[in-house]
């Protein structure tokens, strides 16, 4: 092996070992987590080293990266997550990559999503990203849709053409009072899930938890985990 996919077998090794205690811990089965790899500021090699490794869900978090990327591995049986801020003007180059959107946070999103499906004519998985820094009728420092706003956003996308409902996102949160409270933060987004499921039964995906606090989010339920730096190293800073 060279030496890059030597060191990202070891680092996916030490993550796998992560969740399978944090599974065990909490008495689920290994199954029930899937690993997404946050592959951002990568490039496309490291993509296929970690494909031949066994890795199938990664996720970006800019356009203008990610595209050029997905293009770049289109022969790779991959799954592509959307996990950053999207704005409306690169919805139509996002929708033609994305296997899901988890960041969606408001109802113009849902629509402008909702066209580009359509035109491309692919199927787009959605989770409502849920903001638990924001009051009423606000956005999420780190975007997302405040906790009542939940409930709007599920029913446009369940019924938006091209678009399927898949569940929830959340991001921990830097200020409010889940500020620096990961397990608690994980667990408020769990109980949100469960009302979700009520209303959606199928909406089953729950995304949460990174490479500092995956074990808190397994141990909440989380059903995937988004792992950048402790697979790919420390990032490069941009300029």
């Amino acid at each position: 092996m060279t030496d890059r996919k030597t060191e990202l077998a070891a680092n996916l090794a030490l993550v796998e070992e992560r969740i399978a205690s944090a599974c065990a811990a909490a008495g689920r089965e290994r199954a029930e987590v899937t690993l997404i790899v946050v592959t951002k500021t990568y490039p496309a090699s490291d993509v296929r080293l970690l494909h031949e490794l066994g890795v199938r869900h990664v996720a970006e978090n800019r356009d203008q990266d990610a595209a050029p990327k997905a293009a770049a591995c289109a022969d790779l049986s991959l799954t592509w997550h959307f996990v950053g801020q999207l704005q409306t003007n690169k919805v139509r180059s996002v929708a033609g990559y994305a296997d899901v959107v988890q960041s969606v946070d408001r109802l113009r999103l849902v629509s402008s999503l909702s066209a580009a499906a359509v035109r491309a004519e692919r199927e787009i998985g959605c989770l409502i990203q849920v903001a638990l820094d924001a009051g009423s009728g606000e956005r999420g420092e780190r975007g997302g849709v405040a906790p009542d706003g939940v409930g709007e956003l599920a029913a446009a996308l369940a019924a938006a053409p091209g678009l399927r409902l898949g569940g929830l996102m959340t991001v921990a949160p830097l200020a409010g009072p889940y500020a620096g409270r990961q397990q608690a933060a994980f667990e408020r987004l769990m109980e949100f899930a469960s009302r979700l499921r009520a209303d959606h039964p199928a909406a089953n995906m729950v995304s949460a938890g990174m490479s500092a606090d995956l074990e808190d989010a397994v141990k909440a339920g989380a059903t995937h985990v988004r792992v950048g730096t402790a697979v790919l190293g420390v990032r490069p800073r941009l300029g």
